[in-house]
């Protein structure tokens, strides 16, 4: 009987738990994750208001309470928990699904000034990730800057412009729901150093910045027009001639009044965070133009945007894996179908799958046949895996070496205290936002 580890709960390590029980009828999975909840970016990463997203959950709870997979939260791999080589020991293979953890920095002045944030930050205090432990975002803000024109970046600046009566009926933590409610930020400008048709949000994200109550969105004509794109979209891919065309529209449109106003800007290049009083009171962009090779150069004007919240949303990173060979340039593991390649041979019994594999690309529908195709290359392996000699259930020697994993019971433990949680507010479910919460809800209300 194979035995497999997969290291990270989010949709890649559940659709490789999920191949490998469709396709070994005796395979044991044990989903191991760092936190004491599963889902990954499904439950920390996907925005409160995106309920039909969320609701991936369903699926993904399937798969965790197969008859043949164990979830195992409160886990850690590597430097603080278990050690990468006790983990190989425990099992046949290990498959590595831990995603992309951090963000990309913009390098330019200024980008430390209180209220400048990375957009991954601002989810995560939106989400109740545990690991957050920032708040004031939009403390004494009046306007908005965020760097990036994708759906993080849209996410963002939807978050922003959301009122508290639309953000109470989702899981938002309580004291995020507070702060938005009382928020100030009337102005959110949504800026990208390349034109519309390089934009990498999908249309229907795009789209719903149009629907948002009390909400205008403001685009410029001149500066879509910039773009070689802009006049003639035809040859353009169809998700990026939607793009186009919805852009179009908000141009052609007459301003008015409205609580929000949401202004996507292009062709602006941000080089320097301004200070005031100590804080960021402005960015300062420079113009580019398109270069004639798919890239911009820039032309020596610039623009300051008055802002007391920056949020960059320039990309995410792969980090580091304990005992993993990494390439430093793409963020990721080299490997050969998903076989950890070593020196550049492969290593059977060490995989990888997701964004730790691919780099941060694709929706979540991509990790499927990502996964898929991770899982193949183990089974093909699995006559040489299986021959390693399993002499203990990895959750008793986990327990003898001090670590207590959060098995389901805990986890369903935690969604009963945020469903009472959020009857005792009025509200709907309401998430956890801290580990303290989420261990006392494990251990006063698991039997």
């Amino acid at each position: 009987m194979l035995r497999v580890a997969v290291v990270g709960s989010g949709p890649s390590g559940c659709y490789t738990a999920q191949s490998l029980v469709q396709q070994d009828p005796d395979v044991l999975v044990d989903v191991l994750d760092r936190l004491p909840c599963p889902y990954g970016l499904v439950r920390y990463g996907v925005a409160p208001d995106h309920e039909k997203i969320k609701s991936l959950q369903t699926t993904l709870r399937t798969i965790l309470e197969h008859e043949r997979v164990r979830f195992l939260g409160g886990v850690g791999i590597g430097p603080g928990g278990v050690p990468a080589a006790r983990l190989r020991e425990l099992y046949h293979a290990v498959v590595y699904c831990v995603g992309a953890a951090t963000d990309r920095h913009l390098g330019i002045p200024g980008e430390e000034l209180p209220g400048s944030w990375s957009a991954t930050e601002f989810v995560s205090w939106y989400s109740a990730h545990p690991d957050s432990a920032a708040d004031g975002f939009v403390a004494g803000a009046r306007s908005a800057v965020v760097i990036g024109v994708g759906n993080v970046a849209v996410d963002v600046a939807r978050m922003l412009a959301r009122g508290a009566s639309e953000l109470s009926p989702t899981d938002i933590p309580h004291p995020a729901l507070t702060a938005l409610a009382a928020s100030r930020v009337a102005e959110v400008h949504m800026v990208g150093r390349r034109g519309p048709s390089q934009a990498r949000f999908t249309t229907k994200e795009l789209r719903e910045l149009g629907s948002l109550p009390d909400t205008e969105v403001a685009v410029r004509a001149e500066e879509l027009a910039r773009d070689p794109a802009w006049l003639d979209p035809s040859a353009l891919a169809a998700p990026q001639r939607r793009n186009v065309e919805v852009l179009r529209g908000w141009a052609a449109a007459e301003p008015r009044p409205s609580a929000h106003r949401i202004s996507l800007r292009f062709f602006l290049r941000p080089v320097e965070l301004l200070a005031d009083k100590g804080r960021v009171g402005a960015v300062r962009f420079e113009r580019t133009v398109p270069d004639g090779r798919g890239g911009v150069r820039g032309t020596g004007e610039f623009e300051d945007i008055e802002a007391q919240l920056v949020l960059r949303s320039v990309g995410y990173r792969g980090m580091p894996v304990e005992g993993l060979p990494f390439d430093p340039e793409s963020g990721t593991v080299p490997h050969a179908d998903g076989r950890v390649l070593h020196a550049g041979s492969a290593v059977p019994g060490e995989y990888v799958a997701g964004w730790i594999k691919r780099g941060p690309t694709g929706v979540i529908g991509t990790n499927r046949p990502d996964a898929k195709e991770t899982v193949g290359s183990l089974l093909e392996d699995a006559p040489t895996l299986v021959h390693k000699d399993l002499r203990e259930d990895p959750l008793v020697a986990l327990r003898a070496a001090g670590v207590e994993p959060v098995e389901w019971a805990g986890w369903c433990a935690i969604e009963r205290a945020e469903a009472e949680l959020g009857q005792s507010l009025g509200r709907g479910v309401v998430k956890l936002p801290d580990w303290r919460s989420l261990m006392n809800a494990v251990k006063g209300q698991v039997r």
